[in-house]
């Protein structure tokens, strides 16, 4: 079983998953998490590329919020959508960033990614609010590399 498997307990990633749904139930955005073991290029550079791999550059509102784990380089990304990047003020992320650090440095994982994911579901309400012609524009579900 690779790192990616095992990083994640099937009832975790469903935690994680319900997590994606609860955050959106009040916002437009759309957040999805890539689990994969390593990048060979930074792993900014790589969260950009999976945010474009993943369609996530093609909603209504460029409101798209990608979290990514690189599990044997233990390092994460968060890396939001143009939308996103032209209405929230510089270092929107960091609180958020700060709090999944804190977790994953005890070992943590679910619960850093989950509580990640509901705060960004809070800050993109602000800027982001649910409408009711609103549809899930991305799937849910963890992808892995």
């Amino acid at each position: 079983m690779s790192h990616v498997e095992e990083f994640l307990t099937a009832e975790e990633e469903s935690d994680i998953v319900n997590a994606i749904v609860e955050a959106e139930n009040n916002t437009s955005g759309e957040i999805r998490v890539h689990i994969e073991a390593s990048s060979k290029i930074d792993h900014f550079s790589r969260a950009q590329q999976l945010f474009h791999f993943l369609k996530m550059d093609n909603t209504k509102e460029g409101n798209g919020v990608l979290l990514y784990v690189a599990v044997d380089d233990r390092k994460f990304v968060i890396y939001g959508g143009e939308g996103i990047d032209r209405a929230v003020p510089k270092g929107f992320w960091d609180t958020t960033k700060d709090v999944i650090a804190s977790h994953f440095k005890k070992g943590n994982f679910k619960k850093g990614i989950v509580e990640g994911i509901l705060m960004a579901g809070k800050e993109l309400q602000t800027h982001f609010p649910w409408d009711q012609d609103d549809t899930n524009e991305l799937k849910d579900a963890i992808s892995k590399g």
